[in-house]
This record gives C-alpha cells, sequence and structure tokens, in this order.
C-alpha cells in the first residue's frame, strides 16, 4: 500500500546508486516494516512492506 511520506524516518540509498538519483530509497526507523520509495519523487508517497517480508526479500537477492 502507498501511503503519504511519515515524518521522522530516515532515508537512505545503496552508495551504488551513482549521482543521477534514478533509484529508490529505504528507511528502517521508526517502524512498523520498511519504508520504501522513489528518490526520485521522494514526496509521493511510500511503500510500506512488513520486516520479514522486507527480510525474506534480501535473503533471496543474496543467493
Amino acid at each position: 500500500m502507498i501511503v503519504p511520506n511519515r515524518t521522522g524516518r530516515k532515508w537512505r540509498k545503496s552508495s551504488h546508486s551513482g549521482e543521477n538519483n534514478q533509484c529508490v530509497e529505504v528507511a528502517l526507523e521508526p517502524s512498523p516494516g520498511v519504508g520504501v520509495r522513489d528518490s526520485k519523487a521522494p514526496t509521493s508517497g511510500e511503500l510500506n512492506v512488513p520486516m520479514a517480508s522486507w527480510a525474506a526479500l534480501l535473503e533471496h537477492l543474496r543467493r
């Protein structure tokens, strides 16, 4: 579900993103879940992913 941006979140993007800002940003705090947003349009809302689903995605990507 896309929801309006929450205040107080600390957003970060991968150091591999470069300078073109065409990537996603993630916020782990404050919970619940992980916030994901488009770095090109940071005010357009965020996708909230349950922590267990985020952990499963990362595990899959690591394989």
